[in-house]
């Protein structure tokens, strides 16, 4: 492992962070990026693994909000419903992760031309939503039907696709339910939690044998800058999301596929 190897992991986890909870696919942005420098990692662990460093940051920024629903979970119905909303959008992503872990990784991770494709597939729909959600009937995102919190879980799914973005693919299922785009994002926040650690053990176990220490090592530099940046983005990304929508982040995701096209088309 070379000071060059180490510092690529250090700007793919900053990156990681910068991307995870903007619908703009950190995976996409990871692998790309990755392909451009030439980073390899064992089993593609390094790309998966670290999302939960950036994910961990919801933990610092909710965490009195978290610490209030643990204390009120014995007498309070609305706190079990939030809770058991989240657990039930998370087991879509939880059985499909599962069943398909093995083609996600490597067929698809594998597949440059396809993540730039659903980059700019994603951003199209990111600015055709923007304009025509419906009217929002759901402003608190703890306060979803249970009903709901599954479809949005399901719509979640579409991420498996590297290049959807998990964020961007719950966030749109949730503006068309009729949630409110704020909420929507905070109820994003809310899913990465279970999904995130649940993909983190998940890739960890079937990679155990492959991982060395060096690549311990890659991944705990990624992890730490993931967690970093991430917290920078959900402190400013509400407020962001408020007043300006979601239509920059589709203009971008555009922009970002249409370059890596370009990129592969002169460099492979």
């Amino acid at each position: 492992m070379t000071l060059g190897t180490m510092l690529e992991a250090l700007f793919l986890g900053i990156l990681e962070g910068l991307t995870e909870f903007i619908p703009v696919s950190s995976t996409a942005h990871m692998l790309l990026a990755g392909h451009f420098l030439g980073f390899e990692s064992a089993g593609k662990a390094f790309e998966v693994l670290v999302q939960l460093g950036a994910v961990l940051a919801i933990v610092i920024v909710y965490f009195q909000r978290f610490l209030r629903v643990a204390m009120l979970l014995p007498t309070n119905p609305g706190a079990r419903r939030f809770v058991l909303g989240v657990v039930l959008a998370f087991l879509p992503a939880a059985v499909i992760g599962a069943l398909a872990h093995g083609f996600i990784k490597s067929v698809l991770f594998e597949t440059p031309i396809l993540i730039c494709c659903t980059l700019i597939l994603g951003g199209v729909v990111l600015l055709f939503i923007d304009n025509v959600a419906p009217e929002p009937r759901y402003n608190n995102a703890m306060g979803l039907p249970l009903g709901m919190a599954f479809m949005i879980g399901l719509c979640q799914c579409v991420a498996m696709i590297p290049g959807m973005s998990r964020s961007g693919s719950s966030i749109v299922g949730a503006m068309l339910l009729g949630v409110e785009k704020r909420a929507a994002a905070e109820f994003s926040f809310f899913l990465a939690l279970p999904t995130m650690l649940g993909a983190f053990t998940y890739d960890l176990y079937k990679n155990r044998n492959i991982l060395t220490f060096d690549d311990g090592l890659l991944i705990a530099i990624g992890f730490v800058a993931a967690f970093c940046s991430a917290i920078l983005v959900v402190r400013a990304l509400l407020d962001f999301v408020s007043r300006h929508g979601y239509a920059p982040f589709g203009w971008w995701r555009i922009g970002v596929g249409l370059a890596g096209l370009a990129g592969l088309m002169i460099f492979g």
